[in-house]
Formats: structure tokens, C-alpha cells, sequence
């Protein structure tokens, strides 16, 4: 409980754009929101003009499918992702706003950083570290290919470290290539739904990982994404929900994909 009243403290912190809140859940136990923290924060924002949607949405079936639930309720231009276990720097919504109309990509997002790891500088894993020079370009990203190596680009408390090598000042901000963006991901709407969204989830058992990957990479072939710098987004490192990691998305649902073109393919030859 305590992390989502962390969560939402951030988001009362940002003062531009406006927004709707839809906080959804899926525990089997009292609703988070009727925790004293939690309910006090919701009150904070309704307060500053913040539209609030609290809905409860069982049985659970998967993360995939929970997304698909969130994006069916958005009704924005722009959609954001954001995990309850992220607290938001002030300012940090209105540069993820600003950076995706400058960039008219799929997405932008802020990965979030890990600031118990301040002191654990990590060279070998920010060497994949790659601006975007000129407009962000559709690209295809797959394990083994060497785009995919920039993964380890978010661990740890990295971006914060390049963000201070880079001398940022305050309100600027830089796009970089990405793998993927967990736990904080804008959105343009109409890309994500163009791209399928995360209709994928019937492929799925509900215990899975990785959902958020699938979304971004068939985003990033048709549209493009980026990660900007500096990272307004702090992990709060808490322990994650998601404890059975056995199945990734991306196994089942790109192969299945593969598959189903193979067989088009087939079948027009034929």
C-alpha cells in the first residue's frame, strides 16, 4: 500500500499536462484505496481538479490482459503506463509530454532509476548508451540482435549517472535508443491501439512476464520509441508482484507471430 501512496504523491507533484487518473485493482483482499494513505493522496488530487477512476477488475488473468483493461478505459490523445511502484520527480510528466510531441514517435518514457545503486557506477553496461541524432526511426528489436544489448542500459541507477555525465541542465532533455521502457511509458494512443495493443494477452497464461516488451517493440516497428535523459522516475525497489517469471511474452507471442506469417507466406505461394 505504501508504494502505491508514494506513486500517486509523485503524480500530484506534476503540474502540466492535465490528466485522468484509472487506477485498477486486482487484489483479492480490500481495495488499495480505502487504505488511510492512499485514500488521502486520492483526495489531494481530486482536490487539485485530478478525475480519479478506481475500479476493481477480477479474476486477474495476467499483466497483458490488465493492460488491455487500462487502455480500453483511456480516451486521451496519450496514454501512460505507469507502475505502482514509481515515484515521479515534479516536472517529469510535462518533459515525457513535451519530448513525445517533438519526437511524433510511438512512445517515450523514463526508466526507472534505482538510487540505492548511486555508488555502483557500471561503464560496461552504459557503453550501449546511443542518442538519437535527427528524427526517431521505426526499428526492430529481437533477442539476439544488437539492439537487444542495450538492455542492461536501465539497471542499476545508470541513467542517473549519465545524466549527470551530461551535464543536463534543468528542462533539458535528450532522446536515446532503447531496448525496451519498463514501469514508465508514454504513449501515443493511436500507435499503441494501431500496433494491437496488448490484444496478445489470450495467447498468454496468466502468469507471464514481459508484456510490456511485446507492446513496445511492435510500437517501435511501425512508429519508432525513445528513452530521454534525464530520468525523472525513481524505483522504490520494492520487492516485484510478478514472482513467476517462467514465461516471457515475447517466446510465445513473436513466435507465434513468426509462425502465422510462415504460413500467409505459404499460403500465397501455393
Amino acid at each position: 500500500m505504501v508504494e502505491l501512496a508514494i506513486t500517486l504523491s509523485g503524480l500530484a507533484a506534476q503540474e502540466r499536462p492535465v490528466f485522468r487518473l484509472v487506477i485498477s485493482d486486482q487484489s483479492d483482499g480490500p481495495p488499495p484505496w480505502e487504505n488511510g494513505p492512499v485514500a488521502a493522496i486520492i483526495r489531494v488530487l481530486r482536490a487539485q481538479g485530478t478525475a480519479v477512476e478506481l475500479l476493481p477488475h477480477l479474476p486477474p488473468r495476467g499483466m497483458a490482459e490488465h493492460r488491455a483493461f487500462l487502455l480500453e478505459q483511456a480516451s486521451a490523445e496519450k496514454v501512460l503506463f505507469l507502475d505502482d511502484d514509481v515515484w515521479l520527480e515534479p516536472g517529469a510528466l510535462a518533459r515525457m509530454n513535451e519530448a513525445l510531441d517533438a519526437l511524433n514517435c510511438g512512445f517515450v518514457g523514463m526508466a526507472p532509476q534505482g538510487l540505492s545503486y548511486l555508488e555502483d557506477r557500471r561503464p560496461e553496461q552504459t557503453a550501449t548508451f546511443t542518442p538519437w541524432e535527427g528524427p526517431v526511426t521505426p526499428e526492430r528489436i529481437r533477442p539476439g540482435e544488437p539492439a537487444f544489448q542495450r538492455w542492461p542500459l536501465h539497471s542499476a541507477a545508470n541513467l542517473t549517472h549519465l545524466s549527470s555525465q551530461l551535464g543536463l541542465e534543468s528542462g533539458q532533455w535528450i532522446p536515446y535508443k532503447v531496448a525496451w521502457l519498463g514501469g514508465c511509458t508514454l504513449y501515443r494512443r493511436q500507435a499503441l491501439e494501431d500496433a494491437g495493443g496488448f490484444d496478445f494477452w489470450t495467447q498468454l497464461p496468466p502468469d507471464h512476464c514481459g508484456e510490456d516488451v511485446v507492446a513496445q517493440w511492435r510500437v517501435m516497428e511501425k512508429h519508432g520509441g525513445a528513452g530521454i535523459l534525464p530520468a525523472g522516475a525513481v524505483h522504490l525497489e520494492s520487492p516485484t508482484t510478478v514472482t513467476d517469471r517462467r514465461v516471457e511474452a515475447f517466446d510465445v507471442v513473436l513466435a507465434a507471430t513468426a509462425d502465422e506469417r510462415t504460413q500467409q507466406l505459404t499460403t500465397e505461394r501455393q
